[in-house]
């Protein structure tokens, strides 16, 4: 999919995670009941990647709109022959919104394929998409444009100040539950885990 160099490729570096403390990658960030930036107002992100160069999230409960998936991979130059179906898009955040992802669940590898946390998987090429329309692609997939990201220290600092509350990514909330549940649901985890 459409990616840029720079920013994307830094946040998905090989360079060993932040020392002196946990990753981050594998937890669902879920926005402050005060938060009201109105890109992350209620916003729930997975964190695909943490290190000391900053930190990389997909908002999955922000639904754009349903789109052909032949016409997705027509618009990123890909081939389109015998794709079907559509499938639900998802804003994922405010930075690179030209930029497309795809989560799925883990059993489907590509070598592009960033491995989450075992169960749940990120990849950013146009091929995933490919697969998905011909019923070859992950059992589970949100499909996004944009990202969440952070700079170094940023998200630490917004942790600190209560922007935001993690628990354990719950591959259940990234794929199944209704969009329109799953801040809430996220938030009742985060409470009955304190």
């Amino acid at each position: 999919m459409c990616l840029p160099a720079t920013p994307l490729h830094a946040a998905l570096s090989t360079e060993p995670e932040v020392s002196g403390r946990t990753s981050f990658a594998g937890q669902l960030l879920i926005a402050s009941p005060d938060l009201r930036q109105p890109a992350f107002d209620h916003a729930v992100i997975l964190l695909a990647r943490h290190s000391r160069g900053g930190a990389l999230g997909i908002v999955i409960n922000r639904m754009a709109e349903k789109r052909p998936i032949a016409g997705l991979l027509a618009a990123f130059g890909a081939d389109a022959s015998g794709v079907s179906d559509s499938v639900r898009v998802f804003v994922g955040g405010p930075v690179e919104p030209a930029a497309g992802f795809v989560l799925h669940s883990a059993e489907y590898h590509r070598p592009e394929t960033l491995d989450i946390d075992g169960r749940v998987a990120l990849t950013i090429a146009p091929d995933v998409l490919g697969d998905i329309g011909r019923g070859k692609g992950p059992s589970k997939s949100l499909i996004a444009f944009g990202y969440a990201g952070w700079a170094p220290g940023q998200l630490e600092g917004e942790l600190t100040h209560g922007v935001w509350v993690m628990v354990p990514e719950d591959p259940a909330l990234v794929f199944d539950t209704d969009r329109a549940e799953v801040w809430t649901e996220a938030l009742a985890l985060y409470k009955g885990g304190r």
